[in-house]
């Protein structure tokens, strides 16, 4: 949720954003594609990157969450509050296929929230532990068969315990 120039949420700094921008300078990669299924929306990236057209930014995430005032990604998909494996899993499906259909990055970078989970404290969405293990398969798969390099890194969890949100994360 970090912006450039300040944190927010529980995000001091927007990591993916620096290590894009860093490959960027480096000439290590020109175009990214930023996959963030934190269950609320990627706004400091989103608002990092809105002018880079070599930055997609897709955000799958609760529309009535948190941020209240959302910034516009490449690709924003609000979800209801609710919804589980099988509508969540059919969107993720249908947008990710379009998107690596007329997008090539040369890297994707994948923030995996494990708060999507049924009886996250601040999810509000109920994604069954095994609709978390397809939508993981889902996006390694799509990165597999086309032969993208993936950075995964987890994102927001706030399971009842501790013990919980490092289960939903492995």
């Amino acid at each position: 949720h970090a912006f450039a120039d300040h944190g927010e949420g529980f995000c001091v700094l927007n990591d993916v954003a620096v290590a894009i921008r860093v490959l960027q300078r480096d000439a290590r990669i020109r175009r990214a594609l930023v996959i963030d299924l934190d269950v609320h929306q990627g706004n400091g990236t989103a608002a990092i990157f809105a002018a880079d057209r070599d930055v997609f930014t897709f955000s799958m995430h609760g529309e009535r969450n948190y941020p209240l005032r959302k910034m516009r990604s490449t690709l924003d998909v609000g979800l209801e509050d609710g919804v589980g494996d099988e509508e969540y899993l059919a969107l993720l499906q249908q947008h990710l296929g379009a998107i690596l259909g007329g997008f090539s990055p040369d890297l994707v970078c994948y923030l995996a929230g494990v708060d999507p989970a049924q009886g996250d404290r601040y999810g509000r969405l109920a994604l069954s532990d095994a609709g978390l293990r397809r939508r993981e398969r889902t996006v390694l798969e799509a990165c597999r068969t086309r032969n993208l390099p993936l950075v995964i890194t987890i994102a927001g969890g706030y399971a009842p315990t501790p013990e919980r949100t490092a289960e939903l994360h492995s």
